[in-house]
């Protein structure tokens, strides 16, 4: 917990400002109870109205300062709590744009979106209520304490009594309670997770009619959600009552013993009246550390989990002095790599060596899960190698830094990604400094002109967010347009052409051989079509190279790429 609190930095003046504020407004709490008890005592049972004006006056002011202390420090405690999740925030945020895509699989999405936002809410609730609580509550409990010995000792025996059997019920809620508010914080993982999942596949479950089994899942995680907190408030719903009773009965007590010793003479009214007023001071000064004693371990939970985010060891990490410097024209190299997922038993890719220069076009083909676009992530380093070398012009990928790396590669993925903006910023997160000449090209190359022309607003379509209102061969172009604008040295198209009519396939791949012949390309792919007129073709089955070599040649000497083929084609197109 106190790793979190080192994003308060920033705002420690603020916070003694505020805990400066905190002290006095108590000190003035417990000095109201007192002056009245001076009206009492020595202005009304007297008859003295000089001492109830002046003591009066004074009680005026002291409220009224208390209540502009108590203001400006909730609102500096507010700022402060704000500024914590800002900066918290940002943290995670950095670390998680650092994650590899091993990381991303070893937390989820849905996790990393809880803890970003309803985790760091949770400790900037308790960062504020801290300011107001548990600052205020100890001293107002030992303040009150000595103001209450000060009245009248023998009538502190009931404090005794009644505070220990305080302690012991909350002693005894907390216990019950905290275990429950850990678990809730997974259970607020699990219904956004299920949400998640609903809403990005609204169009699947729709069409597959499965609503209703997606409603009953998510009503099973709420429910279970919703049975948690009850379970949790049923218990918390005992607390006020009881502190009540006790309070109550407290009370009675001190006016009972109270009275019997005005009676006798030991004791004054207004006394008495200070003394009730202590009495409640310290209760609700327990009451108060007691609802922080159940916040603070949610609030601890939360903590730990994001620390869990921003302390994550990155398995990717940029060498203490990479090599940035070096001749470049993107001849690549794989030599003997193996590959293998985390807790995996098997590698998935073995013993991988081939070479693509500048100017060629090298296609992966096999069948589906033979490692294709695994091999594709080890280009731009989204998973470190095993054994082998992967070599960009003559240099090992992991010894230079990782935008040195990316800035060589134009990746267009399996499943395209937009972002909500206009058709132009999403070609231009390609290359942020493009021209509007540079946007266009890239967008004729890509085949993506044509449909780009027909809409109203051109290059300044709004695009929603994951490109929902394009089709998927439009979204693969504007995928295609964004690499090709950042002119890279490696083009790597992984499976990037499966939403594209045969047509447009054909057209593209003709217009994209003229375009890139100064670069190293690579081509993933399922239909032959969009292979066989590569350069260079691999054939790989279950993480080995089983073929390399054109496709004339492979059609004669290579069993796997022969089956593929005529699984796709006639003997005659074959032949």
């Amino acid at each position: 917990m106190s790793k979190i609190f080192k994003y308060l930095k920033p705002y420690r003046n603020i916070l003694y400002v505020a805990l400066v504020l905190v002290l006095l407004q108590t000190i003035g709490d417990l000095y109201l109870p007192t002056l009245n008890a001076d009206i009492i005592d020595k202005g009304v049972m007297r008859g003295d109205t000089d001492i109830i004006l002046r003591t009066g006056g004074r009680m005026l002011i002291v409220a009224f300062l208390s209540v502009l202390c108590a203001i400006y420090a909730s609102y500096l405690a507010s700022k402060s709590a704000a500024g914590f999740g800002k900066l918290t925030r940002k943290a995670i945020f950095k670390s998680v744009e650092e994650f590899s895509l091993s990381e991303f699989e070893k937390f989820g999405t849905s996790t990393l979106i809880t803890r970003t936002t309803n985790d760091i809410t949770q400790i900037q609730m308790v960062i504020i209520m801290a300011m107001r609580m548990m600052v205020v509550a100890p001293i107002m409990a030992v303040g009150g304490t000595v103001m209450a010995l000060s009245q009248d000792r023998p009538l502190t025996l009931v404090l005794a009594v009644a505070i220990p059997m305080l302690l012991l019920f909350i002693t005894i809620v907390a216990k019950k309670v905290i275990p429950l508010f850990k678990i809730i914080q997974k259970k607020v993982d699990r219904i956004n997770l299920v949400l998640r999942e609903k809403l990005s596949g609204v169009r699947v479950i729709r069409a597959f009619g499965t609503e209703e089994y997606e409603a009953e899942r998510f009503d099973e995680a709420n429910e279970d959600l919703t049975q948690t907190f009850m379970k949790a408030n049923r218990i918390m719903a005992f607390l006020m009552p009881v502190v009540t009773i006790i309070m109550s009965l407290t009370q009675v007590a001190i006016i009972w013993f109270g009275s019997i010793r005005i009676g006798s003479g030991d004791m004054q009214i207004g006394s008495l009246t200070a003394f009730i007023q202590y009495s409640m001071h310290i209760m609700m000064s327990f009451l108060m550390m007691s609802i922080m004693f159940v916040m603070i371990p949610r609030a601890r939970a939360a903590a730990v989990r994001v620390m869990e985010v921003i302390n994550t060891d990155i398995g990717i990490k940029d060498p203490v002095t990479g090599i940035n410097n070096f001749t470049s024209n993107g001849r690549l190299e794989f030599k003997n790599v193996t590959f293998r997922y985390a807790g995996a038993e098997e590698p998935t890719l073995k013993d991988i060596s081939f070479e693509t220069n500048p100017g060629e076009i090298t296609a992966i083909i096999g069948s589906t899960g033979s490692g294709k676009s695994t091999l594709a992530n080890l280009i731009p380093r989204f998973y470190d190698i095993e054994k082998g070398q992967i070599l960009i012009d003559g240099v090992d990928v992991r010894d230079m830094t990782q935008e040195t790396l990316r800035k060589k590669i134009g990746f267009v993925s399996q499943n395209p990604v937009l972002f909500s903006g206009t058709v132009s910023h999403n070609i231009l997160m390609g290359k942020e400094d493009a021209t509007q000449e540079e946007i266009e090209d890239a967008a004729k190359v890509a085949q993506a002109e044509e449909f780009i022309s027909s809409m109203k607003e051109g290059y300044e379509h709004l695009i929603d967010q994951g490109g929902v209102n394009l089709s998927g061969g439009q979204k693969q172009r504007l995928s295609i347009a964004r690499a090709l604008v950042r002119r890279p040295e490696i083009y790597i198209f992984d499976d990037s052409f499966s939403a594209l009519d045969f047509k447009t396939d054909a057209k593209l791949r003709s217009a994209l051989r003229k375009e890139v012949q100064e670069a190293a390309v690579i081509i993933i792919a399922q239909r032959v079509g969009t292979v066989m007129n590569a350069d260079r073709i691999i054939v790989l089955n279950e993480g080995r190279i089983e073929g390399i070599g054109k496709h004339s040649e492979l059609i004669k000497s290579c069993e796997v790429y022969k089956e593929i083929v005529m699984s796709q084609l006639d003997e005659e197109a074959i032949s």
